[in-house]
């Protein structure tokens, strides 16, 4: 495109901060974006839906610490877009509700710049949900006001009449957190009861999410006793006694639980969301990273005689892409199995086939090499041929039960893993910041994040070591972790019901 033919900007309400809120609409143009300009409160998880080759600008404002001016960033959506670029402007919570999206609105239609809105869920109405208070209810709230809380209401020339926002059932007060003194004052002399319920609720609909509540004698200096800090959200109003009955989020049993998950980056994703679900703070650093490897040939020669083997056998998902990805690049597909049966050492790996159109005709009930071995046993006979392509560091134990069975089997590496460069710096920085738990799921996983602690697995001493079997787990016991729990089904989700189990048995013993 060109500046005749210029690109379109698309106004895109993130939603108050869990990623999950944002819409299908918003969602779908984040992924076909070509450049994504985000403010302060758009989460890491969400941007990962941004396509690699987009351009990422983070203009975030921060008190005290402002990067880029309003002007500045409508100048760089006008000149974006000139560019020939699709650019999603990504804003917490709605784009038109305090977002300053009508003024960055009007600089595209001034500069004759095509450009959509995308409403957003609005942190008004998400963050007391979140906290389990309705800011309407039958019999209880049936009006409701939002204002921003940043300009002090003791300001002479203060554009807000309290004294009308006093009148509603529910107020709800963004960004106030400096100004809630003052705040509750103007309420109260403009006739609110002194004891009218109110709540402060920070970092709303995410995993850090803490409330207090008070009345508005009290809300401020409860706040401030709880060490309370923006971003925040106040809610003023009887609905705010529906709370203790409606809470929902604060009962998740993982709820604030800081949890490193070391798996790839490409796959931490699905361990993160379920821990997220529970209520959990994903804390993402990657122990390993998948190489493959650059010799082909080997692979290339077992792909060629595919009709040969009796069985192909599959230790991991990383194992099942590799393989397939090259089957593909080659011109060929799963029909190039032909009559080859096919095993999975677990559900995970399962599942990893079942995308390729393979359905595993063998899954043990215990998804480690002795588990596997021993489920093929009955079906392999003397001389077939066995194919296991798998990681260069594989251990030796399943193509040795299987060649005590007399099978031949052909090892082919695929891969090896190796620990990103910058995992060192990320996981010390992450237990600097506090941890509760440490998931992990394959040896790998431990020996590179103690590699990267340079042994001090001392560093790790407060933390649950929440294991995904017992291979891992005898791995993390020989380099001197102690660990905490092994998941009782060997997957991610075992891992993580695991650790909800723990949690829950040692808040018992707690309480």
């Amino acid at each position: 495109m060109s500046a005749t033919n210029p690109g379109k900007v698309y106004l895109v309400g993130a939603g108050p901060g869990d990623p999950g809120l944002i819409t299908v609409k918003g969602l779908r143009l984040l992924e076909r974006a070509e450049a994504v300009v985000y403010d302060r409160l758009v989460g890491s998880r969400l941007l990962e839906h941004a396509p690699a080759k987009a351009h990422l600008v983070d203009v975030g404002k921060e008190r005290g610490a402002r990067r880029m001016s309003q002007e500045e960033i409508n100048t760089l959506l006008v000149r974006l877009a000139r560019e020939g670029k699709r650019v999603v402007r990504l804003k917490g919570g709605d784009p038109f509700l305090f977002g300053r999206g009508g003024e960055e609105a009007e600089s595209l239609a001034a500069a004759g710049i095509p450009f959509e809105v995308v409403p957003g869920v609005t942190s008004a109405l998400a963050v007391p949900a979140y906290a389990g208070i309705p800011v309407t209810h039958r019999g209880v709230a049936a009006s409701l006001a939002i204002v921003t809380g940043s300009e002090d209401p003791a300001k002479v020339s203060s554009q807000v009449d309290w004294g009308a926002l006093a009148k509603a059932d529910t107020l709800v007060v963004l960004m106030g957190m400096e100004t809630l003194p003052q705040v509750t004052k103007a309420l109260v002399e403009a006739g609110r009861p002194v004891d009218t319920p109110a709540a402060l609720i920070e970092w709303g609909t995410l995993p850090r999410q803490r409330t207090v509540t008070g009345t508005l004698a009290d809300i401020a200096q409860r706040a401030q006793a709880q060490g309370i800090r923006p971003p925040t959200i106040t809610v003023v109003g009887n609905v705010v006694r529906l709370r203790e009955r409606l809470r929902w989020f604060d009962n998740l049993p993982l709820l604030g639980k800081r949890v490193l998950v070391t798996r790839t980056r490409q796959q931490a994703g699905v361990l993160a969301e379920m821990l997220a679900q529970q209520g959990a703070w994903p804390v993402e650093v990657p122990a390993i990273a998948i190489e493959p490897l650059k010799d082909l040939a080997p692979l290339d020669a077992a792909l060629g005689r595919l009709s040969e083997y009796t069985w192909a056998v599959f230790t991991s998902a990383n194992a099942v892409d590799l393989l397939f990805g090259r089957l593909r690049a080659l011109g060929r597909d799963a029909r190039s199995l032909g009559g080859t049966r096919v095993a999975a050492i677990g559900p995970g790996t399962a599942r990893a086939l079942d995308q390729h159109g393979i359905v595993a005709d063998l899954t043990p009930g215990e998804a480690v090499s002795e588990g596997l071995a021993e489920a093929l046993a009955p079906s392999v006979e003397s001389g077939q041929r066995v194919l296991l392509p798998r990681a260069l560091e594989g251990r030796p134990t399943l193509p040795e039960a299987l060649r005590r069975l007399g099978a031949m089997v052909d090892e082919v590496p695929l891969y090896r893993t190796v620990c990103p460069e910058d995992t060192p710096q990320q996981v010390r920085q992450a237990l600097e910041e506090g941890i509760d738990a440490v998931t992990f799921t394959s040896s790998s996983t431990v020996r590179h994040l103690v590699d990267a602690l340079q042994g001090n697995v001392a560093l790790l001493s407060r933390a649950t070591v929440a294991c995904i079997g017992p291979i891992t787990a005898q791995t993390a016991k020989e380099l001197g972790l102690s660990v905490t729990l092994v998941a009782q089904e060997h997957t991610v989700e075992g891992l993580v019901q695991a650790l909800v189990r723990h949690t829950a048995a040692s808040s018992t013993a707690q309480g």
